[in-house]
């Protein structure tokens, strides 16, 4: 959801398509759904349908899931410029490992967090995906 201001200032570039994909992370529809209606986001373009399950479960639906969009785009001529992650989630992470072993860039969004303690699933997450994104957009100047 803290992609919504982002895809509104993309929406105002003509060159720039913006592909919406939602994990499906959150797994109640109805849930998903206020977030989209309470911040006027467009619908996503692909839903993944995660679900829930074990770090180690979201971790592979996600990564397994997402490189087939990936994949997919390529082999119709229309491969991703870019992939845009935010946070610190499984998804985030997953989606990152994706796009780097296709060689597709990375940017990430809220880059630079961390709170130094790595018995937190969402510390390893953003270590992973800080080192291997290509541009690394902080939210503060800590």
């Amino acid at each position: 959801m803290k992609m919504a201001p982002l895809l509104r200032a993309l929406a105002c570039h003509e060159n720039v398509e913006a592909v919406l994909v939602h994990t499906g992370q959150h797994y109640d529809k109805n849930l998903s759904d206020i977030f989209f209606d309470q911040l006027e986001m467009k619908r996503p373009d692909i839903t993944l349908e995660v679900g829930s399950g074990s770090h180690a479960v979201q971790t592979a639906r996600v990564l397994e899931r997402f490189e087939a969009v990936l994949v997919d785009a390529a082999d119709k001529g229309e491969p991703f410029d870019r992939v845009i992650v935010v946070g610190d989630v499984n998804s985030t992470m997953a989606t990152t490992l994706a796009a780097t072993k296709l060689h597709v860039p990375v940017a990430h969004v809220e880059a630079g967090l961390g709170s130094f303690d790595r018995t937190m699933p969402e510390e390893i997450n953003r270590i992973v995906t800080d080192a291997l994104a290509d541009l690394l957009l902080v939210s503060e100047p800590a």
